[in-house]
């Protein structure tokens, strides 16, 4: 989320971004308002993560 405290310092976001860019690979980033990376992140989001893994295996991604 954007108020992660290792957002800007460590995770670097945005350079994955370019790095993907330079090479052409998809890349899609979900920022969510106001978390961090902590429990109550994962909590919240966990069951959407979830379904996206499930959806590509079923396809065959």
């Amino acid at each position: 989320g954007d108020e992660d405290k290792f957002l800007h310092e460590q995770l670097l976001p945005h350079r994955f971004e370019e790095a993907c860019r330079s090479v052409g690979a998809p890349f899609m980033l979900r920022m969510q308002p106001g978390y961090d990376h902590s429990y109550f992140f994962i909590a919240t989001f966990i069951e959407d993560h979830i379904r996206h893994h499930a959806k590509a295996l079923k396809s065959g991604d």
